[in-house]
């Protein structure tokens, strides 16, 4: 049994509430930084895809101009984070599996998808913790895009 100084057990508490908090309410988007922050992992996102030679396949399937997907994406991930839900406000709900069916999506894509994010994530200034937690979360939507094996 470990013995810590007064006042330290609170303080772990925190920490901990904090951690587990993610995925609760609005704890992700504020942990992201609210839409500002969102929108700089976003940037990086599509950054990152256009340079990566892995995620030449996937960039491919995206308009040469990606304002357009820029923009989505943050809308989608700020109301996915627990933030206001922009992407329904101006296009309505989104089907991940419908709005990707179109796209010739396996688990090369897939993976090609969640290295940009991590590549993306790796440069915010986000808690580690926090960065493990959303990699992790994306896993779903991201798979839930696969339309092949």
């Amino acid at each position: 049994m470990k013995i810590s100084e007064p006042g330290s057990e609170s303080v772990s508490n925190s920490d901990q509430l904090k951690k587990t908090s993610y995925g609760i309410g609005d704890a992700s988007f504020q942990a992201a930084g609210g839409i500002e922050g969102v929108t700089r992992l976003v940037d990086e996102f599509y950054d990152q895809m256009c340079i990566r030679d892995e995620a030449k396949t996937i960039r491919s399937m995206h308009a040469d101009d990606l304002s357009e997907s820029r923009e989505k994406l943050a809308l989608f991930l700020s109301g996915w984070l627990g933030g206001p839900k922009l992407y329904r406000e101006k296009y309505g709900p989104i089907r991940i599996p419908a709005a990707h069916s179109h796209l010739d999506i396996g688990i090369q894509e897939r993976d090609a998808w969640l290295m940009c994010m991590q590549k993306a994530l790796d440069v915010q200034p986000y808690q580690e913790d926090f960065k493990h937690y959303l990699l992790e979360q994306l896993f779903v939507p991201a798979e839930r895009s696969r339309n092949r094996d």
